[in-house]
């Protein structure tokens, strides 16, 4: 499953990376390139204003493009002609930016559009997961309100409680999950998939609910051979102790003390059958790959795949990378990973994510308001602030988003980390009073340490 991959690290230390993507995951990404000695230059597209702060190295953003229109992309990439494209958003993988930038001669980061199905059709990634004997949840799939709403009835017959999922297949920022206690609810969810932008929940699954401790896992794979990084724990819903409405993520820990007992049954279950499946199915798949699990009965089961770095989860994993990003990729890429090992530190990490008060429903009364005490923060030792929906105005700083940006402070164990997070996005304000943020992140690891430590 070798591929072409150019001499693009010749000159050394001149090297250009363009990023696609726009959110606090890509600020991430682009430090991670940043550190490497042979990067000169990153662009990203389009990025935010945030990225390029305070950096060290020369950071451009360039929004003149849609991360929904490949086509921008390419150009974007013709303009800069950067030595690497790493592309690092769902919806752009999604719609084949990967396959149609190799075509144009570009040396590319990121799964092809058929293998990135693993996330952007939800059914077929059941389905997958069916054929590969790989842990799942009971599902089933509909097309209209008419049979999933009878379907939903026959299932709460026999028990008026039961946790389901109405999901959407396909991308909804991770937002398409609707979760059902009751009979009325799941009728509702069902009904709201028709309001899902762009089709996504056209077609859509009818869920078993586990209960249990959700984990995440990411991977990256040269389509043959795969190299694990650390786990994390997101926190999904808006509020404390995971009530309210499905966010994109509201902050993460990493790595998660839950899969430390069953790292090898998350390796073997979901990672491992993942990438022989793929192979096997002549869909080999190259690139990072994040499992998102869940512990029932200390057994992992997989909620989904995604077919990139996850957000805010990258926020917290790769900063604990040593080797060399570029040099990981480069392996990658050129089919050598079996040749590399990954090197990550001890740390714990704690990410928190500011968000406008009211997300992610109507947050229009925030827009255009100021931001205050983010220097403050940066100022902190073991404290990054990784930025999404952030305007920067004659070296203001403005709201422009739901999620604004990602709080992230390391520590020896979870407690000083989390510690230093909290304290640090205490001196950060948006006018008004208008910043939101859980303030329960990491809560289960801390009382799983402080039982550890007999405290």
């Amino acid at each position: 499953y070798k591929e072409k991959i150019y001499c693009f690290f010749m000159p050394k230390e001149d090297l250009t990376i363009l990023l696609i993507g726009s959110g606090a995951r890509e600020h991430t990404i682009s430090c991670a390139y940043e550190k490497s000695p042979n990067v000169k230059k990153i662009i990203i597209a389009p990025g935010n204003d945030f990225i390029s702060y305070k950096r060290e190295k020369e950071v451009v953003t360039d929004k003149n493009c849609s991360l929904k229109n490949p086509s921008s992309l390419l150009e974007i990439a013709r303009k800069y002609k950067p030595s690497l494209v790493d592309v690092a958003q769902d919806d752009a993988l999604a719609l084949g930016t990967v396959d149609i930038l190799k075509k144009d001669g570009f040396v590319v980061f990121g799964s092809r559009k058929q293998a990135a199905r693993i996330e952007w059709d939800k059914r077929w990634s059941r389905e997958f997961m069916q054929r590969h004997g790989i842990p799942h949840p009971s599902f089933r799939y509909f097309e209209n309100e008419a049979d999933a709403e009878q379907y939903v009835k026959d299932l709460y017959t026999g028990n008026s409680s039961k946790l389901l999922y109405v999901k959407a297949t396909g991308l909804c920022s991770g937002k398409g999950a609707l979760k059902s206690t009751s009979l009325d609810e799941a009728v509702k969810n069902i009904i709201r998939m028709k309001d899902f932008p762009n089709g996504a929940g056209k077609t859509f699954l009818v869920e078993e609910g586990l209960e249990g401790e959700e984990f995440s896992y990411y991977a990256i794979s040269d389509g043959i051979i795969y190299r694990l990084f650390k786990s994390a724990q997101d926190n999904k819903t808006v509020f404390n102790f995971d009530e309210g409405d499905q966010t994109g993520g509201m902050g993460v820990v990493s790595p998660a003390l839950v899969t430390k007992p069953i790292k090898d049954e998350i390796e073997k279950q979901q990672i491992s059958k993942m990438i022989n499946g793929m192979a096997s199915e002549q869909n080999p798949y190259r690139g990072i790959i994040y499992l998102g699990g869940i512990v029932v009965n200390g057994k992992p089961v997989n909620i989904e795949y995604n077919a990139r770095w996850g957000d805010p989860e990258c926020q917290v994993v790769l900063p604990s990378v040593e080797t060399d990003y570029l040099e990981l990729v480069k392996a990658c890429l050129e089919g050598k990973l079996n040749e590399l090992d990954i090197k990550q530190d001890n740390k714990t990490r704690v990410c928190i994510v500011g968000a406008s008060k009211g997300y992610p429903n109507d947050y229009s009364q925030v827009k255009g308001k100021r931001i205050f005490g983010i220097d403050e923060a940066l100022k902190m030792e073991g404290v990054n602030i990784f930025g999404a929906g952030v305007d920067i105005i004659d070296g203001r700083l403005y709201v422009n988003g739901g999620r604004l940006f990602s709080i992230v402070a390391e520590g020896k164990d979870i407690l000083e980390a989390r510690q230093k997070a909290y304290s640090a996005i205490a001196r950060i304000s948006i006018e008004g009073n208008n910043l939101h943020y859980r303030t329960d992140i990491g809560w289960r690891d801390v009382e799983r340490l402080r039982k550890m430590l007999g405290s």
